[in-house]
């Protein structure tokens, strides 16, 4: 069976006929005073053969316009001497009317300047008279092609246009972009506004530079969804507070950092719209944010000055932990933080770090945290950073130096947390090196401590890891190689509480922190090794004076219930 008859056989000639017909035709219409010319050209050519179909015909100018107004053909063909209108003026009104529309003029030799005319007055071609059947048909589907090609350039053209609108928010966030990074020419500033349909923003100007605080910590766990539109909220939140206040355009920088350049009316007003911006972002959204904002720019091409200063401002929420707005001409301060503590007073803080003293080494970070914050002049936040890096690197060594390398994990594991980035406040660099002194302190009193307390310090890690087991002190005192009543006493000693007291608050304390992570009652009971939710219940609320689940609700700050 050849190609031919399967095709028949299985109805797909039928298949693709019906696809042809599906095909939207271009429509004709026909203007013409004879009347047999009009027939001869609707019934006599197979107009559907071509993709074309007659819409509707006329015998004069006026008759054929409301035709045409009415059927609103892609191609008209037209005489060019008729009665009422002329195909001269016709086709003037119908460029008017569909000026997409394709219209081939009819004349006769002695009509030739009309027909040219007709040509500038926007007609496709002419057809001289006489003409045959296939003259016509050749020049309406030429037409024809001239219409379907126009049609494709439009929707080509509607194509780039809707492209184009659909890249207008990014272009304007990239050349906005440009332009607190590099300097422009004032020359090319209204080409590019114009193009990028940005809003008058007249000088002077200032940039802000607005950023959530501490996004990835307490906003990084969201799904992508959800983090775009807190971000869209922020963003929209910010242009509608802006816009009751005075020109401006605000545009994302990165995930959790926006910048606004914005009309200057006075330094008062830039830090009372920058305090609008935060308290308006508190109340409507689950952020607060920080400001850092930029000195008066009189041109566009010192935007970038006014960013970088911004920039500077900003980290000065180092010292607050946000939530508020910083101006750089007011609070940037330049120069070194060496004042922080002189070198004589951080030898004597790694002295007392040396040799263990826990209180000595608080008591010191305390007076020079308490000092830093009530100075009037602060020093660059990053002066500040690297003096307490370099700090947490001294108090690695010291340690180097007394203990073997695989003690100190836990140490250098905490160092590291700052490396690779800044922390977010001052605050939280406090925090940070109270807890590297407690590390290192606890490190130097184990070393300094007698190979039983060693033993004892061992098994004190054995059981805080073991929480789940049984834990006799019997199996305890196996575990460290000791009989069970020596064990007994030099636990006491070395902890200053009985075993079975300690295993006992080592489990409470346990189950305090499972409480505070909301676990439930029975995975706790059961984590820790009883067999009965009911007897945990009861030796927790012994120890703590609650039950668990009235310890839960109390720390989670919800009504008790009952137990």
């Amino acid at each position: 069976m050849n190609k031919a008859e399967q095709s028949s056989r299985f109805g797909f000639r039928d298949k693709w006929k019906g696809m042809d017909q599906m095909k939207q035709l271009v429509k004709l219409c026909i203007v013409d005073d004879i009347r047999s010319v009009v027939d001869m050209f609707k019934n006599k050519i197979p107009w559907g053969q071509y993709g074309i179909e007659v819409v509707g015909s006329a015998m004069n100018g006026e008759e054929g316009l409301e035709v045409i107004a009415r059927t609103k053909p892609d191609i008209i063909l037209t005489d060019i001497r008729m009665p009422k209108m002329d195909g001269l003026e016709m086709t003037r009104r119908i460029v008017e009317m569909l000026p997409h529309s394709k219209i081939v003029i009819l004349s006769a030799y002695t009509d030739f300047e009309y027909a040219r005319k007709a040509i500038q007055y926007g007609a496709l071609d002419y057809v001289k008279k006489p003409f045959s059947i296939d003259d016509i048909i050749k020049v309406v589907v030429k037409a024809k092609e001239a219409w379907e090609q126009d049609k494709q350039d439009r929707l080509h053209v509607v194509e780039l246009e809707k492209k184009m609108k659909e890249s207008l928010p990014a272009l304007r966030q990239e050349y906005m972009s440009l332009l607190v990074h590099h300097q422009t020419d004032e020359s090319d500033i209204a080409q590019w506004w114009g193009f990028l349909d940005l809003p008058p923003l007249p000088a002077p100007y200032a940039v802000m530079v607005i950023q959530i605080d501490q996004f990835m910590d307490k906003y990084g766990s969201l799904v992508v969804k959800e983090l775009e539109l807190a971000r869209f909220s922020l963003q929209n939140i910010v242009e509608e507070t802006m816009s009751a206040y005075t020109p401006s355009i605000v545009f994302r920088e990165t995930l959790n950092r926006y910048v606004c350049i914005l009309h200057v009316q006075s330094h008062e007003h830039l830090i009372q719209l920058a305090d609008a911006c935060c308290e308006n972002i508190a109340n409507y959204t689950k952020f607060t944010i920080s400001i850092g904002i930029g000195q008066e720019a009189s041109q566009v091409r010192e935007l970038p000055r006014s960013y970088q200063q911004a920039l500077s401002a900003l980290s000065y929420h180092f010292y607050t932990g946000g939530n508020g707005a910083f101006l750089s001409s007011t609070h940037t301060q330049a120069g070194s933080a060496a004042w922080v503590y002189t070198a004589d007073s951080e030898n004597e803080f790694l002295f007392s770090f040396r040799s263990g003293n826990r209180e000595k080494t608080i008591a010191w970070l305390t007076a020079i945290f308490d000092e830093m914050q009530n100075q009037d002049v602060l020093p660059e936040p990053s002066d500040v950073e690297h003096l307490f890096h370099g700090l947490s690197l001294k108090m690695l060594r010291v340690l180097l130096e007394k203990l073997p390398r695989e003690h100190l994990a836990e140490f250098e594991a905490k160092v590291k947390e700052a490396r690779g980035g800044s922390r977010a406040s001052l605050l939280e660099y406090r925090q940070w090196l109270i807890e590297l002194c407690d590390i290192g302190c606890r490190l130097v009193d184990k070393e300094h401590a007698s190979e039983s307390q060693k033993i004892i310090y061992r098994s004190i890690e054995y059981i805080k890891s073991n929480l789940e087991k049984d834990l006799t002190l019997e199996h305890c005192a196996r575990q460290a190689n000791l009989s069970w009543g020596y064990y007994s006493n030099l636990f006491k000693k070395v902890s200053g509480t009985t075993f079975q007291q300690f295993v006992t608050q080592a489990k409470i304390e346990k189950a305090k922190t499972m409480l505070i992570d909301d676990y439930q009652v029975q995975e706790i009971a059961q984590e820790l090794g009883y067999e009965h939710r009911r007897y945990f219940s009861e030796v927790f609320k012994k120890q703590t004076g609650l039950t668990p689940t009235e310890f839960k609700e109390i720390s989670l700050g919800r009504s008790a219930k009952t137990e």
